[in-house]
């Protein structure tokens, strides 16, 4: 088994990624800004990348790189990434990593992309400027407890008696359940037949923004909501609306609502060549989600 860095190893996805690799065999260090507080089941290791000195010994001896960080909440996260991922790429090949792998996120080469969208590419092409190999896993909305999409939805149907929706609503996405998120993720770890590719990954269905909430009402309250769709609404006045219901902050929301005006479905099945399995079901997802959540003690 291989020495493996987590980056964002506190994090929604990396928290559950750490000890999925320790359970595979993999000795694992778990980057954060405050290792002293770290209790997870991996080695706690300083850095940053937004100070990429912080990375050499980070990734000293590491043969494979985790790269689960971006600055969604940040006006300025484009530049911000595209800093990041070129100083972690540089920095791993000194260190004479491997194999990098990254989260991104899925959506057609020949859509207009939304700028989180966009950006989630150019990180893609930044990790492997300087010659490590990159294997990408391109996904829609992770579903899982902690998760700022799904908390979006789980709020809103918690929330709201009835909703009114804006036309984005309407487009289709593939959301994906974060257990199968993990299980993609370990298993391309060191995976000779996944360096240097892209991946699409998604769960078994494919829903509107609408019908995930109508399935997530189904599961969570055993019933619909009345739900009413109209041909308008901004991202900003959603995010404003989102910020109101949810809690979740106004840039975070409106960089994530301006992607779902983008169809993100899954076209290529090829990670099943590479990590077989059957995706589980969104209702699926969704009970787990819950489950988790009241699992963890008040």
């Amino acid at each position: 088994m291989s020495t493996v860095l987590v980056t964002g190893a506190t994090g929604f996805v990396g928290r559950r990624l750490v000890p999925g690799l320790v359970q595979a065999g993999h000795e694992v260090r778990a980057m954060t800004r405050r290792p002293f507080d770290y209790a997870g089941p991996a080695d706690p290791v300083f850095g940053d990348v937004a100070e990429p000195t912080s990375l050499r010994e980070a990734l000293d001896g590491c043969e494979i790189a985790f790269y689960l960080v971006h600055s969604l909440d940040d006006h300025d996260f484009e530049r911000k990434d595209a800093d990041a991922a070129r100083a972690f790429g540089a920095a791993a090949a000194r260190a004479g990593v491997r194999q990098i792998v990254y989260l991104g996120g899925l959506g057609a080469e020949d859509e207009e992309l939304s700028p989180h969208l966009r950006s989630r590419r150019e990180v893609e092409t930044l990790l492997g400027q300087a010659g490590v190999p990159v294997t990408v896993l391109r996904a829609a909305i992770v579903v899982g407890d902690g998760g700022i999409s799904w908390e979006m939805t789980r709020q809103l149907v918690h929330h709201l008696p009835a909703m009114v929706v804006p036309k984005w609503a309407a487009t289709r996405t593939q959301p994906i359940a974060i257990d199968d998120v993990v299980r993609y993720l370990v298993g391309v770890a060191g995976h000779a037949d996944a360096f240097d590719r892209v991946f699409e990954i998604g769960g078994a269905d494919q829903l509107s923004y609408l019908g995930m909430l109508q399935e997530a009402a189904q599961v969570m309250r055993g019933r619909r909501l009345p739900i009413m769709q109209l041909p308008i609404g901004t991202p900003l006045l959603s995010a404003y609306w989102i910020k109101l219901i949810t809690g979740v902050d106004v840039v975070t929301a409106g960089n994530l609502i301006e992607s779902m005006r983008t169809e993100v479905v899954q076209r290529d099945h090829a990670i099943r060549e590479v990590v077989p399995g059957e995706p589980l079901t969104y209702a699926e997802a969704v009970r787990r989600a819950i489950a988790e959540a009241d699992a963890v003690p008040a």
